[in-house]
């Protein structure tokens, strides 16, 4: 058992400490938030500290984190949360739900949020600061790139590759081989053949570029 704080207070927050509770060796201690975001002492029961000094009441040397924000900014605000609790020389763990297949010899990062029904065939790589909502299939050898966020249903065939901060929408398919670019924003639905381009954002079947950045569109700054 490691005794871990969960960093953030939002929706993500309370899923992270609902499965960790109910589905992990891991014990949640307390949440932490950056000062400004500070309301109440105490959020589901637990102490609420302010990230500024989360060190101090739970170091780095005892205790774990765990990042948790949703996939805004094509997952830009997660990555930072993930940034800063590593410059606090923090583990963070990921969570792998009991009920995900997961091939004993696939390779998965830190602070990865992997939840049910997902499929993860061998060989395949998921990097860190990766979400893998439910019920996805992701082909052996493929490799999902680091901050992704992998809505629910997707299937992602064998030998693909999935860019940084790839967000890919509810149903997506990409075939054998492709390879995702980075700050790709793949829509709901759509099936991708080929391989992507930097910075787009990708609809249909099959799926074709759209005149718009990705990074503007998902609002990166």
């Amino acid at each position: 058992m490691v005794d871990l704080v969960i960093y953030g207070l939002g929706e993500t927050a309370v899923l992270a400490h609902e499965y960790f509770l109910h589905d992990s060796e891991h014990r949640v201690v307390a949440f932490t938030v950056d000062r400004s975001y500070v309301e109440s002492e105490q959020f589901r029961s637990l102490p609420v500290v302010a990230f500024e000094d989360v060190a101090s009441s739970f170091p780095p040397s005892e205790y774990a984190m765990f990042a948790a924000s949703a996939s805004s900014r094509l997952n830009r605000d997660r990555a930072g949360m993930f940034a800063k609790a590593k410059d606090k020389n923090y583990r963070c763990l990921s969570y792998v739900s009991s009920r995900a297949f997961v091939w004993h010899n696939v390779e998965i990062g830190e602070n990865c949020f992997i939840l049910e029904h997902n499929t993860l065939q061998p060989f395949t790589k998921v990097g860190d600061n990766a979400v893998l909502w439910s019920g996805n299939h992701v082909g052996h050898r493929t490799n999902i790139g680091r901050h992704c966020f992998i809505t629910s249903h997707v299937v992602i065939s064998g030998y693909c590759k999935v860019g940084d901060h790839s967000f890919l929408g509810v149903n997506a398919a990409v075939a054998d081989g492709v390879s995702i670019a980075a700050d790709n924003y793949v829509a709901m639905g759509s099936v991708v053949q080929k391989d992507t381009q930097e910075d787009g954002v990708y609809q249909g079947n099959p799926a074709e570029r759209r005149n718009l950045s990705a990074k503007r569109f998902c609002k990166v700054r």
